[in-house]
């Protein structure tokens, strides 16, 4: 299956590493027009290319997304895809539940549900006006079950963003707009999940692998293939769904 999308337009959030980053640059050889957008810097070989325009933007808030979808809509005068890759355990560790304060909380929940729905909020008015749109989130195992890294806040958060992208289905379907999420495995795409892995000992990082049916890590092309795919008209009929991207661990 050859899957192009020439002359449509994507956002990605999170592009400047990791999951983000590739996805951008498979939608780029597809064809696409892609903008970058993340609350970090955006560097390397993918900041250097002249036809992915790059937004700083704190997701989190209303305000920065819709003036971001707006710039968007002022370069490339549409809006067709959306791939959100932002959000994380921001810096954040598994401890006790009682040691957990309302700041560390809401900053989870800021990262990866608030800023999913500001988006969907903000693209639906280009995408309505077309009567065509994809959306896609990347979502974890941990919003499918309990996560290993014992960070509570994480899992409550990517299990809110599994029923925003189930809710979002019914809401925005009947306008052609279709919302899907990935749920990746265990993935070493950035410095997080480097230091977790890491933190593994031989023994932990052997089990973890044996867990995994295809006996590896996963990489962020596979991520990015995923995506792809559900951003094109090929997964014109898929909606409301989760994919796990795991290797078959789940």
């Amino acid at each position: 299956m050859l899957i192009r999308l020439d002359g449509q337009v994507a956002l990605v959030t999170g592009a400047a590493q990791g999951i983000g980053r590739a996805i951008a640059e498979a939608l780029g050889s597809a064809g696409a027009r892609v903008h970058l957008a993340d609350i970090a810097p955006i560097t390397g070989s993918i900041a250097a290319d002249p036809s992915m325009p790059q937004h700083r933007c704190d997701l989190g808030s209303r305000d920065a997304v819709q003036s971001l979808v707006g710039q968007v809509l002022d370069e490339s005068k549409r809006l067709d895809i959306v791939v959100n890759a932002a959000g994380g355990v921001c810096g954040q560790v598994g401890r006790d539940l009682t040691e957990v304060d309302e700041a560390d909380w809401q900053a989870l929940f800021r990262a990866n549900v608030d800023s999913a729905f500001w988006l969907a909020q903000a693209a639906a008015v280009p995408m309505r006006a077309h009567r065509h749109g994809r959306l896609v989130f990347i979502a974890s195992g941990a919003g499918l079950r309990p996560s290993l890294t014992g960070i509570q806040a994480y899992t409550a958060a990517k299990h809110a963003l599994v029923g925003l992208t189930r809710q979002l289905s019914q809401d925005l379907g009947p306008d052609g707009i279709t919302s899907n999420a990935i749920a990746p495995g265990f993935i070493r795409s950035n410095p997080t999940t480097e230091r977790q892995w890491q933190a593994y000992s031989a023994e932990g990082q052997a089990r973890l692998i044996a867990s995994i049916h295809l006996r590896r890590l996963g990489q962020p092309e596979d991520i990015a293939r995923a995506a792809l795919f559900l951003a094109s008209q090929e997964a014109g009929w898929i909606s409301g769904q989760i994919l796990a991207v795991d290797g078959g661990r789940s």
